[in-house]
C-alpha cells in the first residue's frame, strides 16, 4: 500500500508584516500574523495539509528560504509586502524554484497608492489574491491545494507532469 503524502506549504510574510495588528489596522485589520498563522494551521489541518511559516524583513533572507522551499514544499504563499513593487531578485528566486506560488496582499493593491499598483512578481507567480485582509491567505491556500490536487489527478492518469 503506498502512503499518501501531505501537501507541505511554505507560507512566507515579508517586511513589516510582523507589525499586524498595530501597523495599519485600518489598512491591514487587527489580527496579528501570529493570529493570521494560528487560523491557517486550523484550515490546513482540516485540508490535511502540512505548513511551515516564516518572515523576514530582508530581501536576501527571503531569497534563501524560497530556495529552501524548492526542496521541501509543494507550494508557497507568499505576501512579499512592498517588496512586491520593485524586488526583482525575488521574482528571479521565485522563477528558479519551479513551485507554483500564490503572491497575496491583504489589502487591494489596486485602490491604493499608484506604486502599490505594480507587482514585478505577479508574472512569475500561478496567481494574485488581494483585497481580502486576512482571508486572502485562507483563499490562496485552497488555491494551491486545488492545484496540487489537479496536478496529482493528471499525474495518476499519465497526463503531464506539475
Amino acid at each position: 500500500m503506498t502512503a499518501i503524502r501531505k501537501m507541505r506549504v511554505l507560507v512566507l510574510n515579508g517586511p513589516n508584516l510582523n507589525l499586524l495588528g498595530e501597523r495599519e489596522p485600518g489598512v491591514y485589520g487587527c489580527a496579528t500574523l501570529e493570529d493570521i498563522c494560528s487560523h491557517l494551521s486550523t484550515a490546513a489541518e482540516a485540508m490535511g495539509i502540512t505548513l511551515a511559516f516564516a518572515q523576514s524583513n530582508h530581501e536576501g533572507e527571503i531569497i534563501d528560504i524560497l530556495h529552501a522551499a524548492r526542496l521541501e514544499c509543494d507550494g508557497v504563499i507568499l505576501n512579499a509586502g512592498a517588496y512586491t513593487h520593485y524586488s526583482y531578485a525575488i521574482r528571479d528566486a521565485i522563477a528558479a524554484i519551479r513551485i507554483p506560488v500564490v503572491e497575496v496582499h491583504m489589502s487591494n493593491i489596486y485602490a491604493r497608492e499608484d506604486f502599490r499598483q505594480t507587482s514585478v512578481l505577479a508574472p512569475v507567480c500561478v496567481g494574485q489574491i488581494s483585497g481580502f485582509g486576512a482571508d486572502s491567505y485562507d483563499l490562496a491556500l485552497t488555491a494551491l491545494a486545488f492545484r496540487f490536487n489537479q496536478s496529482k489527478l493528471r499525474l495518476e492518469e499519465g497526463r503531464g507532469c506539475r
